[in-house]
């Protein structure tokens, strides 16, 4: 598989990650070890976690299904999202970076961490006591590099800023959801990364299933997908995300491909963009998605794409990931008593 550093510093990743999320949602735990060794035996060297995904379990068990072969893993893991649904135990704090760390290290059974993302913005933290927290880190050997993910264009910048001010370690890399949906990132996200030098992960690169064509018009979901088991994201009767599907299908039809390795091999397109997550849930799943590896699209099938949906724009806003609390309505609207 064709690997790309990540970022201007990072280590050499593989252009197709694995992303973890959904491992341990639908099989055991030792089908699970199954899924993540055919993974890397096909190439993939890029582990992407957190430590939110199953309140630990996710990490726990990659710990023991990487024993053996860590040396040969780029693994990644996020912090900041609450864990056990505790505030005190979330956010961008020195004090939860500090005590989480160690928590995923000994979930992972690992001394360090090649990748440690912020998973959120925390806006109750100054971004500068982010920055140094993981600079701290690396200082000390627990993690290699630092990165974000969903972070706005102007966080991206802050976040440099502050490393440069504070003289700490910047950011290697932003970690977005990307898609042919979902093309927000292309308009200062991705610019923002390319002139400071920060590698890309692209996660969602399907748009949760719409981009694998399982939606259909008139149809209810199919049972198992993400629509059927009500995330509010995901609506099998999205009139806008139906025309773009149907669209986009024929195009890939005329291309010789279908809509799922279109739309996996359009992600890399990007110059910005180092490698993208997958999350298969199955052996069978994990074969289908690799089928993209390799595949390159002509200007003409890129072109129509952009004629389906612009760059830089989102079929629905609502899967940009983040929004800024400033946008609630008690934050626009002064209070009356």
């Amino acid at each position: 598989m064709e690997m790309k550093r990540l970022g201007a510093t990072g280590p050499m990743v593989s252009r197709f990650g694995f992303g973890t999320m959904s491992l341990l949602t639908s099989q055991s735990p030792a089908d699970a070890a199954k899924l993540v060794h055919k993974a890397l035996d096909a190439g993939i060297n890029l582990i992407d976690t957190a430590d939110i995904y199953d309140n630990g379990a996710v990490e726990k068990a990659l710990g023991e299904v990487l024993a053996g072969r860590r040396d040969k893993v780029v693994l990644a893991t996020k912090v900041g999202l609450p864990m056990h649904g505790d505030l005190n135990q979330s956010g961008g704090s020195r004090r939860w970076i500090m005590q989480a760390v160690d928590d995923s290290l000994r979930r992972l059974k690992t001394d360090y961490i090649d990748l440690y993302q912020l998973h959120r913005p925390d806006p109750r933290t100054p971004v500068e006591e982010t920055v140094a927290a993981f600079d701290a880190l690396i200082r000390a050997g627990k993690i290699r590099h630092a990165g974000s993910s969903v972070f706005p264009p102007e966080l991206l910048v802050q976040s440099q800023w502050a490393a440069e001010k504070l003289g700490a370690t910047a950011f290697a890399s932003e970690q977005s959801p990307y898609s042919i949906l979902v093309r927000g990132i292309e308009r200062s996200v991705l610019p923002v990364c390319q002139q400071y030098g920060m590698g890309l992960l692209a996660w969602s690169p399907l748009n949760g299933g719409w981009l694998t064509g399982k939606y259909r018009r008139g149809a209810p979901a199919p049972e198992g997908s993400r629509a059927a088991s009500g995330n509010p994201f995901v609506r099998a009767d999205d009139a806008a995300k139906l025309d773009a599907t149907e669209a986009l299908t024929a195009i890939a039809e005329t291309a010789g491909l279908s809509l799922m390795q279109m739309s996996l091999a359009w992600t890399l397109e990007h110059p910005g963009v180092t490698a993208t997550l997958l999350g298969p849930r199955t052996a069978e799943q994990l074969d289908q998605l690799l089928s993209a590896d390799g595949i390159t699209l002509d200007t003409e099938t890129l072109d129509a794409i952009d004629a389906v949906v612009a760059p830089g724009e989102y079929v629905d806003p609502r899967n940009a990931g983040w929004a800024w609390p400033g946008l609630a309505k008690d934050q626009r609207r002064s209070q009356r008593g």
